[in-house]
């Protein structure tokens, strides 16, 4: 019996050391990534940010954190994507051009950070397709953080309670042209107008016009309670824009 108890006692301790062990390792690494975002917010501060393509969605970090601080159980998982986000943010998106492949990679883990504040059962479908024979996948192409402010739109005003609500996140890459298509059931609670007319989705709009001319195309319908947003880019047609610029 006392051999029993002993055995019990051992396992408890051992238990208690490796959750001690992880939340000391989630700790470390969520000091880390608060030293991140202090340079990044030093580097913005000192940055004047007198075009549209640096501008930064500033609810992000906010929205990003407020998921993470409200399922803790998931904290070490989070932790890890907001790490990936950060770099991208911090590195990649000061490149004046970024691939489709590393655009769709920094949006998926976006998505995953977003995850933790809806029910596991809620429906959300996330897909990706890339073209066998599409050669542009990897070349640097695209404008970094493109695809924010529709995946933000849709957590924010989608329905996240009703039986039939959902978010689908649709990637596609095929005949030269990236595509990025959101939709999500509409929320009750009105604030789709709202949302629309909000500074992302017009900073959003301006950028791409600036950049892409007459090389894009973004949709936006709401029908059956149903929003849908889609951007497509031709990359081809802006890739032989640029070289006939140069």
């Amino acid at each position: 019996m006392i051999e029993a108890y002993a055995l019990v006692l051992v396992v408890l301790l051992l238990v208690l050391g490796f959750l001690s062990w992880r939340l000391w390792q989630s700790e470390r690494t969520k000091k880390e990534l608060l030293e991140k975002y202090t340079a990044l917010e030093m580097k913005v501060d000192g940055i004047k940010l007198d075009t549209l393509e640096s501008r930064l969605n500033p609810h992000l970090f906010k929205n990003i954190l407020n998921s993470v601080q409200s399922h803790a159980y998931q904290t070490y998982f989070a932790l890890d994507k907001l790490a990936n986000v950060l770099d991208y943010i911090l590195y990649d998106s000061q490149q004046k051009w970024v691939s489709p492949k590393e655009e769709i990679a920094f949006a998926l883990n976006l998505i995953e950070i977003h995850k933790i504040k809806i029910s596991p059962l809620f429906e959300l479908n996330v897909k990706t397709k890339i073209s066998e024979t599409e050669k542009l996948y990897e070349e640097a192409l695209l404008a970094p953080m493109l695809s924010i402010d529709l995946i933000e739109n849709a957590f924010k005003h989608a329905d996240l309670v009703s039986p039939d609500a959902f978010i689908t996140v649709l990637f596609e890459v095929k005949n030269n042209c990236f595509m990025l298509t959101v939709s999500n059931k509409v929320s009750d609670k009105k604030a789709m107008k709202k949302g629309r007319s909000g500074l992302g989705t017009a900073t959003l709009e301006q950028r791409l016009k600036v950049i892409y001319k007459n090389q894009f195309q973004l949709d936006r319908i709401v029908e059956n309670n149903v929003y849908t947003a889609q951007l497509k880019i031709n990359l081809l047609d802006y890739k032989t824009q640029m070289h006939t610029a140069g």
